[in-house]
């Protein structure tokens, strides 16, 4: 059965957040780094209840019950997805309680009710309750003129029933109240520290309430007190063939997402059976949609936790991003790149030398004119602010846009009204697709005519997300990439069907058929009795077609190694199917981020990189690009990232060909960790240029 072969990627995704899960049950990472993992599998759920789970309850709801590629309808698919995130989350309280809980305490850091909280304590829990917390409290009473009110998503509720000793009648004595925890409160509370104590001591916002919450409800007594968390769906549905105007119909789209369908309940253990049938009514939501956990709720929570400045010597340092060597203290970035090829490998290498590029061009007289494609960018973006100020200085600015970046709509509006207030033409993506390409164009009049810099990369323009993923951005001055890159935004911009390019392929029209192509001529090599090899890495391999393609070239014998950070639905290792595949994880301090893709070529090795993984999506419901590294010394570069990553011991994890992810054997093998190898390599790098940049000031100065 073709069923076999594949592995379901909602099942796989979630494998790769156990993955993330298990760095936080590693003891050999510092305790605050466990913690900020069991953070991230938390946000991850989140993310993939609100899109992926609801997608396929969608698809139930309107009775849509076509297979999955391995063979599963979607009410099979939710019914395993609830079953391994119940077990999922489980393992995430487990991990919390019985072993990072344990070790803070070792290290004198300690989370208390309020009934262990001594006089002093308690004193300061009442004086926070009563000047932080009750000013912006809103108790909610649920009866026949107050009903349940829209709760918000991924929200701390408190639930609260009380009793009305004056009713009357027996069945008017309980009423149901509840009470949002305001993220406008600080989740995690430090308490006063004993004089000479190395103990901190810290209580949970909730926690801290919950014994004054009868300061809200006078007259009647408390009951019961516990919390509540609903998921909801988060995917936007907009009919972009009907919008008159995109901006207004996802800004529209936002506020709905709020109040989605709910489709997770997270309540506490010790929540009274009548409490959770009154909520699970009220939300409508059934046994398989109710998680009883064992603990405050989100564990989203820690993430800011653990970045506190107390914690620093509980966490691996930060890596400072470093300038890369051939970009330290230039006074012409423009010559620089005019005189060959340069690649950026990111967090190694600071990403501000991008940020230097865009500014140095908004404020360079002979520069013309500047576009950019913009899909994630920080609240506070630097490459937005010299944009702008290119734009005041009379460039020619063009940005596109991407609106429909999933949970970044918002920030995205905000940045094209302000580009679009500055002068800049802003362009809001495509109908029908998104613009996922990373691309920035920039043009200059020069003394021999004019000239065309460009840079192409693998990661979003986020100068923060670059700090903390790993990716890849090649600038050039070559004219047939300025040429294809030209082409491209124009036909962003207008009306065009351009499909003949010089360097770069495109998506959804020429870029999958340039994998095809590429594929099959290492099968074509390896059947005249030549070497085949294919190296690739990238975020997801779930495209079917793909898939087979490279099942094809295993059994032709083209070696094929893939490096697949997060979801991957084909097997390796299948007798006679991919046994000449092997697929390798990589869970670290950064996200994997980057997408290589080298193919031996008769000894040539052709390596591209891309923004586009071998995702469905990618290669046909977005704009991506991929283009050739061509500079010898590049190529040299990247075939070196790709040998360290798979030389990984200590972060990487193999799949077997049943699906299941193992860590690496380490018997007779060094002992490496790629993302501490490339780290002290750009020091190392940075180091000598530095040195060498001291003994040429030295010289000067004599």
């Amino acid at each position: 059965m073709k069923s076999r072969l594949f592995i379901n990627r909602e099942i796989s995704w979630l494998d790769f957040n156990y993955r993330v899960l298990d760095e936080a049950y590693d003891k050999c990472n510092l305790v605050m780094d466990r913690l900020k993992f069991l953070a991230i599998t938390a946000s991850n759920l989140d993310e993939f209840f609100m899109v992926r789970v609801a997608g396929i309850m969608d698809q139930i709801n309107v009775g849509y019950n076509k297979k999955s590629v391995d063979g599963l309808t979607p009410i099979e698919q939710l019914a395993v997805l609830n079953s391994m995130t119940q077990e999922m989350m489980a393992r995430q309280y487990t991990c919390l309680s019985k072993s990072i809980i344990p070790e803070l305490n070792q290290n004198n850091i300690f989370f208390l009710r309020y009934d262990e909280l001594n006089e002093e304590g308690k004193d300061f829990a009442l004086h926070y309750f009563r000047h932080e917390c009750y000013p912006v409290l809103t108790p909610q009473a649920i009866d026949n003129s107050r009903p349940f009110p829209l709760v918000k998503n991924n929200q701390v509720y408190l639930c609260i029933m009380l009793h009305d000793t004056e009713a009357k009648i027996k069945d008017e004595k309980d009423f149901m109240a509840i009470l949002e925890i305001p993220k406008v409160l600080d989740r995690i509370i430090a308490l006063p520290k004993a004089k000479e104590s190395d103990v901190l001591n810290y209580i949970f916002i909730e926690d801290l309430i919950s014994p004054f919450v009868n300061e809200l409800f006078t007259g009647y007594d408390v009951k019961q007190v516990s919390e509540f968390r609903i998921t909801r769906n988060g995917d936007l549905a907009i009919d972009e063939d009907e919008a008159e105007d995109l901006l207004i119909e996802i800004e529209k789209s936002i506020q709905q997402r709020k109040w989605g369908a709910s489709i997770k309940l997270e309540v506490t253990r010790d929540m009274s059976k009548k409490m959770k049938k009154w909520l699970m009514h009220e939300l409508e939501i059934i046994e398989s949609e109710l998680y009883e956990l064992k603990g405050n709720l989100d564990l989203t929570c820690f993430m800011k936790f653990q970045n506190r400045s107390e914690f620093n010597e509980l966490r691996e340092p930060r890596y400072t991003p470093l300038i890369s060597n051939e970009f330290y203290e230039v006074d012409d970035i423009f010559e620089v790149i005019r005189e060959k090829d340069r690649l950026l490998h990111h967090p190694y290498q600071s990403f501000q030398t991008v940020v230097d590029f865009v500014r140095a061009a908004s404020i360079d007289p002979d520069v013309l004119a500047i576009k950019q494609t913009l899909y994630r960018v920080s609240g506070d973006s630097p490459i937005i602010e010299a944009l702008i100020q290119a734009a005041q200085n009379g460039k020619q600015v063009t940005v596109l846009v991407e609106l429909k970046a999933r949970f970044d709509e918002a920030n995205n509006i905000v940045w094209a009204k302000k580009l679009e207030q500055a002068g800049c033409h802003v362009i809001y993506g495509l109908v029908g697709l998104k613009i996922h390409c990373k691309m920035i164009l920039v043009v200059r009049k020069e003394s021999d005519g004019i000239r065309r810099y460009v840079h192409l990369g693998t990661g979003n323009y986020n100068d923060v997300t670059a700090g903390l993923y790993t990716d890849l951005g090649m600038f050039t001055a070559k004219e047939s990439y300025g040429s294809d890159v030209s082409t491209l935004f124009n036909l962003l911009s207008g009306y065009s069907h351009y499909t003949l390019w010089k360097k770069i392929e495109v998506a959804p029209k020429t870029l999958r058929n340039a994998f095809y192509i590429a594929i099959d001529r290492e099968i074509e090599n390896v059947k005249m009795g030549e070497k085949g090899k294919i190296l690739a890495k990238m975020n997801a391999l779930v495209d079917e077609d793909i898939i087979n393609k490279l099942y094809e070239a295993s059994q032709a014998g083209v070696e094929i190694q893939l490096i697949v950070r997060g979801m991957c639905s084909l097997k390796p290792g299948l007798p006679g199917i991919s046994e000449h595949i092997t697929v390798h994880s990589i869970v670290g301090t950064f996200l994997e981020h980057s997408r290589i893709y080298y193919f031996y070529n008769q000894g040539k090795e052709d390596i591209f990189l891309s923004s586009a993984d071998w995702m469905e999506r990618n290669l046909n419901r977005r704009i991506e690009t991929l283009f050739p590294v061509e500079e010898e010394s590049l190529k040299k570069k990247l075939k070196h990232i790709l040998e360290i990553t798979l030389k990984d011991t200590i972060k990487t994890r193999l799949m077997t060909e049943t699906g299941e992810y193992i860590r690496v054997d380490k018997r007779g093998k060094e002992l490496l960790s790629c993302q501490d190898y490339f780290c002290k390599e750009a020091e190392a790098e940075f180091e000598q240029v530095k040195n060498k940049a001291v003994i040429k000031h030295n010289s000067e100065g004599e």
